[in-house]
């Protein structure tokens, strides 16, 4: 099983304890750009959705766990369901993690595990357009803004990562 770890975070596959964290975000209003909330069997589902992408595909979203508590704090990491034109590399931060750097460490490691790790040579993050902070934080991790490339959605704009550019970062 992959763990990685930064300075504050260990990044690791979801496990059960995670729903209730999960559950609590997409019943939210901070689940207004990932799709909107998700309660109940819905919310189950893409918990579930989570641990199995990881069965089907060999990696996944990591939870972001704080190391000095023990909290999970977000998603982070490589998504490619079937209805995805192309691998992402997508960010969720829950409530009371936001405006830290949270995401920004995570995310970052979970590029260098995608670029190194995984072999790609590009990945994509799928952004809901009305998202400025996930915008500028794709923008802060190097992606540019990729008009030609197909969207899952109509509301989402997609940055590209590039590993070539990543690794001269």
């Amino acid at each position: 099983m992959t763990i990685l770890q930064t300075e504050r975070l260990i990044l690791r596959r979801p496990q059960a304890d995670d729903y209730p964290a999960h559950a609590d975000f997409f019943a939210s209003d901070r689940a207004e750009f990932v799709g909107g909330r998700s309660e109940g069997v819905r919310g189950w589902m893409m918990f579930a959705g989570e641990i199995g992408h990881w069965d089907i595909h060999g990696y996944g979203m990591f939870t972001a766990v704080l190391k000095d508590t023990g909290a999970p704090v977000g998603l982070v990491g490589p998504f490619f369901p079937p209805q995805w034109p192309e691998r992402e590399v997508g960010w969720l931060v829950w409530d009371g993690a936001e405006g830290k750097g949270i995401a920004h460490e995570a995310a970052s490691a979970a590029l260098s595990h995608v670029f190194t790790d995984l072999g790609w040579d590009t990945g994509v993050s799928y952004i809901n357009l009305g998202n400025t902070r996930s915008i500028a934080l794709a923008e802060r991790l190097g992606a540019a803004r990729d008009d030609t490339a197909e969207r899952p959605f109509d509301d989402v704009l997609v940055y590209r990562h590039d590993a070539a550019n990543w690794r001269a970062a």
